[in-house]
């Protein structure tokens, strides 16, 4: 790109929690940050997006009495510069599997930028299912920042984005060694079930709990092993849905008018 780029940092946990601190201070390195992220906590909370948000000045940015989606839209047309790159993060937690990508707030973020055809970049934190939940700080953000402010800087340049609209990224906590970076592809492992109890339905992802033993059934290539074995996953996604005729269905709507 030449200059160094326009950057809108957003996130779902919070415009005070350690992980986009640590990003606001990582991606200062590699261009100019502006962040509009939510006031409070608004993990999991989709695509939801308000009508009207306050936004407060806040010492990173801007706080937004709404959403990520909300940060994302006030970000991209009121806000701030418009950028050339958003990056949504990072998130105390993993965001790994395909049906997580339409709850998370962090990538949901990155899909709304991808709809204003923004490249994005959602990063996400995997704590260690013995250590969750867990108050992380800032330095134990630093595998993601480094993988968040590599692919920030040179993805645009690489023409990453000319073949997906976004990247979803976890990285693992510190360890000894630096992690190595794999791209993956959403894993399809899904289990979930509820219980009722005095009226009550308690809704269980079980899904989690097998990241906790050697008989992971994610196979290799797919986010949820890379991270389980302390790399960096990087997927490459797109966002606009796609559509394509099917036979059968064209047959049916056929059938409609006879």
């Amino acid at each position: 790109m030449g200059d160094s780029p326009e950057i809108l940092l957003t996130n779902d946990d919070g415009i005070d929690s350690p992980g986009i601190h640590a990003l606001y201070d990582a991606l200062q390195e590699v261009g100019n940050v502006t962040t509009v992220a939510p006031a409070t906590d608004q993990s999991a909370v989709g695509r939801a997006m308000s009508s009207e948000v306050e936004v407060e000045d806040h010492e990173i940015g801007y706080a937004i009495a709404g959403t990520p989606t909300d940060c994302v839209v006030a970000g991209l047309t009121e806000l701030g510069p418009y950028p050339d790159i958003v990056v949504s993060g990072c998130n105390n937690g993993a965001n790994l599997g395909a049906y997580v990508l339409g709850r998370s707030g962090t990538v949901s973020a990155a899909v709304e930028a991808a709809f204003f055809d923004v490249p994005a970049i959602a990063v996400s934190l995997h704590v260690p299912n013995h250590m969750w939940p867990h108050d992380t700080t800032t330095d134990e953000y630093e595998e993601a920042a480094r993988a968040a402010t590599y692919l920030t800087e040179h993805s645009l340049d690489a023409g990453v984005f000319e073949q997906a609209e976004y990247l979803n990224v976890n990285a693992p906590m510190p360890s000894d060694e630096p992690a190595p970076m794999e791209v993956t592809r959403p894993s399809h492992v899904y289990d979930m079930n509820a219980t009722t109890d005095g009226g009550v339905v308690t809704l269980h992802d079980l899904t989690w709990e097998q990241m906790d033993n050697d008989t992971l059934p994610d196979p290799d290539g797919t986010d949820r092993r890379a991270v389980f074995e302390g790399r960096v996953s990087v997927s490459p996604l797109t966002a606009p849905h796609t559509t394509k005729h099917h036979e059968s269905l064209d047959e049916l709507v056929t059938a409609y008018h006879e």
